[in-house]
């Protein structure tokens, strides 16, 4: 299993480029995770220095799980500033290279977020992902509750419409 490490503020630059090779290799594969194609690892690179201030202020956590050779996977936690949403956080970028799937990575990083978002206390997690993706079948089977479908919500990297299943999970 790969170690899984929360990136803080002064290496997170250093891990940008690693991020980048994963998250252009989901977008690769089909993942609606925001992206159109076509898109590389310096565009991915690109939009994960975008995410370098709110990692720095706290306001998102990024995690990334590494084995021997390389970075295979990430996931985010973004914590709720609002003061009347200060119990609930967000799940975001749930990302496993395609050559390390299958071997458990993303339900571990899963329970990594999770893990941090009762520690900071938080008490209702929320996500969301393509209807009918292998990430649909994780969320339900670690126990999260799918609350609705959004029909065409967002396209797929090929630019086709996908539905969208929304879930969250209470906590503690």
């Amino acid at each position: 299993m790969p170690t899984i490490t929360r990136l803080t503020p002064p290496v997170y630059p250093g891990h940008v480029d690693a991020l980048a090779e994963v998250l252009a290799d989901a977008v690769a594969h089909g993942a609606s995770v925001g992206f159109r194609s076509p898109f590389g690892p310096g565009d991915a690179a690109a939009w994960w220095r975008t995410r370098e201030p709110a990692v720095r202020d706290g306001s998102l956590h990024v995690w990334v799980a590494a084995d021997a050779d390389a970075v295979v996977g990430t996931v985010s936690l973004a914590l709720e500033p609002k003061p009347n949403g200060r119990h609930r956080a967000e799940v975001l970028k749930l990302l496993v290279h395609s050559r390390a799937r299958g071997r458990g990575v993303g339900r571990a990083l899963l329970g990594t977020a999770e893990a941090a978002a009762a520690g900071s206390g938080a008490t209702l997690l929320l996500l969301d992902t393509a209807t009918g993706s292998p990430a649909e079948r994780l969320y339900a089977s670690a126990g999260w509750t799918r609350y609705g479908v959004v029909p065409g919500y967002a396209t797929d990297p090929a630019g086709t419409l996908e539905d969208c299943s929304f879930f969250f999970k209470r906590l503690g």
